[in-house]
């Protein structure tokens, strides 16, 4: 077996598999990432500024009650100063309206200097995670729902934003909050204020993970069932025109249906869940503040605290609530990201079995210009939902020769096209172009110098120039009005209202299957291909058009290789080689007189199709 083979062939868990839990360090490490490759503008002056703001919010809501308090202190305590006592009370309750207008301030401006930052990482995230998708074998897409795919990539992207925010800006900064607190209470009145106020938040605290964790399972069946649904509905509008021709409406809103029952049962245990957790949380809210509040006032009574002393402990333990509140929810939703990034994560764990080697190079330019010289050497597959694939292949087509695969369905034929265009990897045996194998060569490289037309051409929901431009992106008006041209396209679009400017539909299906065909040659012709492959490139043509296109091909062919598979015979009796095969092998290797003069597969294959002309 040559050295290549299976060398970029490796075998992840399938997406649909239940994905491993996220581990949060993990999850972590690869927030920390996103943010630093986000290139938000401004960076790391608006972390460091979003982390003081937090700090110093924290700080003054805390220190906000300890100033009313005094306040409140020094008005009683001086009631025969009389104007004295009047000023100092006006100008604490004037400062710790400040204080408390920085704390309620802070978090809004934070919000405000982090929001380009955690945009950014959002962006990061769902553009990487999306490209690797890209990346993924056919095998991969083959097996996938769009829609769910989608969903996917949508939700794991906006979890990394929400623990952005949620997990380094609230949570965290509550817990030193806490301590804050904490040392402020034990230093100003007793210790035993700093233990109900410690208790009450741990009791709160370890509540709401246990709760929390509970739920998990509702919120997972949640986004199963809303994948489920989401996917099913996206898998029918795709596929609209088939579930249209097969009345099969009915059975597609029946199917919907049945996935949105199951959403809403889901989503009925998460919210009654949701009211038990609210519930409980009130309930340790209110017997902390209760136990605050007695205990300030038996100290009040004893003389040990003043009025505004009694106030102070309350309202720091009233500002707690705020962000306990926020820490209840943060939990939450920070395991409901975690969960959204598990598919996420797992996505981007799957490895392509088509990689860019790390030395891969560019393809060397053709001598003279003319087409590269393609050569399957022992080359098999095997695909792994068949039975069969091909085995021990070897053929070599010659700069600007033509050679034509036939055969029964199911010969090996859109493998061979595949392993052409590097779709796949062969598992035994290599594929060269002039020479260089192209597991070596650079993707972009490869992709400028094969182009397919195949015989269903997919077109994008965008205007038939974008749709011909995509061959190359760079390409003038005038070019692009060529190679409409070549493929028998003028007259088409001279017909049209809105001309070059016209939307094709959902995947091209507002036009007739010949006109997507020469959309796609169209495309192919425009890229200027070095190996030009055609794939049933006129099965869905009329035999006028056909004609046409024939001779497009034949200019077309000109100075480059081509590869053409055909089931029609009579489209490819001009083929410099014509290769026929069976199961998987090539049986048969010539050219057509010669071909039909042996009398063996090939023209038996002919005689089927001439008979009765």
């Amino acid at each position: 077996m040559p050295a290549h083979a299976g060398r970029s062939r490796s075998h992840a868990a399938p997406l649909d598999e239940e994905p491993a839990r996220a581990k949060p360090l993990t999850a972590m490490k690869d927030l920390a990432g996103l943010v630093i490759r986000s290139k938000a503008p401004g960076l790391w002056w608006r972390l460091v500024t979003a982390l003081v703001l937090t700090l110093g919010g924290k700080v003054a809501g805390v220190t906000a009650p300890l100033l009313l308090g005094a306040a409140v202190n020094q008005l009683t305590a001086g009631q025969g100063a009389g104007v004295q006592a009047g000023a100092t009370f006006v100008a604490m309750a004037l400062g710790w309206a400040l204080v408390r207008f920085v704390s309620s301030v802070a978090p809004q401006a934070r919000d405000m200097v982090l929001v380009p930052v955690a945009m950014a990482a959002q962006a990061r995230a769902a553009s990487e995670t999306f490209a690797h998708a890209l990346s993924l074998s056919m095998d991969f897409h083959q097996s996938k729902r769009t829609g769910s795919l989608s969903r996917v990539i949508d939700r794991g992207a906006r979890s990394m934003e929400f623990l952005l925010r949620a997990l380094v800006f609230n949570l965290a900064p509550t817990l030193i909050e806490l301590v804050i607190a904490a040392g402020v209470l034990a230093g100003a009145f007793d210790w035993r204020f700093a233990a109900v106020a410690v208790v009450t938040v741990l009791v709160y605290v370890v509540l709401t993970f246990i709760v929390s964790d509970w739920r998990i399972a509702h919120r997972r069946a949640l986004n199963e069932a809303d994948q489920e649904a989401a996917g099913r509905a996206v898998d029918a509008l795709i596929n609209y025109e088939t579930v249209k021709t097969f009345g099969a409406e009915d059975r597609a809103v029946a199917d919907y249906e049945k996935a949105l029952s199951l959403y809403s049962a889901a989503q009925v245990k998460v919210v009654n869940s949701l009211t038990v957790l609210n519930v409980a949380q009130a309930t340790v809210m209110s017997l902390g503040l209760a136990a605050m509040a007695l205990m300030a006032g038996l100290e009040a009574v004893a003389g040990r605290m003043g009025p505004g002393d009694v106030m102070a402990a309350v309202l720091i333990l009233l500002n707690l609530y705020g962000p306990l509140n926020i820490l209840g929810f943060a939990y939450r939703e920070i395991r409901q990201s975690f969960i959204d990034m598990e598919a996420m994560l797992d996505l981007r764990r799957q490895t392509p079995d088509v990689a860019e080697a790390p030395d891969a190079r560019d393809l060397p330019p053709a001598p003279g210009g003319q087409g590269g010289a393609v050569a399957f050497e022992t080359v098999s597959f095997r695909h792994g939902a068949r039975s069969e694939g091909i085995s021990d292949v070897s053929f070599t087509v010659a700069p600007g020769m033509t050679a034509a695969l036939v055969g029964p369905s199911g010969a090996g034929k859109t493998t061979l096209v595949r392993l052409a265009l590097r779709l796949i990897d062969p598992q035994a045996g290599a594929i060269s172009i002039d020479g260089v194998d192209l597991r070596d060569l650079k993707m972009a490289g490869l992709r400028r110098a094969v182009a397919l037309v195949p015989q269903d051409v997919a077109l994008f929901n965008d205007t038939l120039e974008a749709n011909i431009a995509f061959g190359r992106p760079d390409a003038s008006p005038e070019e692009i009005v060529a190679a409409a041209d070549s493929a028998e396209l003028s007259a088409f679009i001279a017909g049209l209202p809105d001309g070059m400017a016209t939307k094709v539909g959902e995947r091209g299906l507002k036009l007739s299957g010949g006109e997507r065909q020469r959309v796609g040659l169209a495309r192919a012709l425009l890229a200027d291909p070095r190996v030009l492959i055609l794939d049933e490139a006129t099965s869905a043509l009329d035999s006028r058009t056909e004609a046409a296109i024939q001779e497009t091909l034949r200019r077309a062919r000109r100075g480059r290789t081509t590869l053409v598979v055909a089931h029609r015979l009579s489209t490819i009796a001009d083929a410099d080689e014509i290769l026929v095969l069976k199961r998987g092998h090539i049986v048969e290797r010539g050219a057509h007189e010669a071909l039909l003069a042996a009398g063996g597969e090939y023209a038996t294959l002919w005689k089927r199709q001439t008979r009765g002309r």
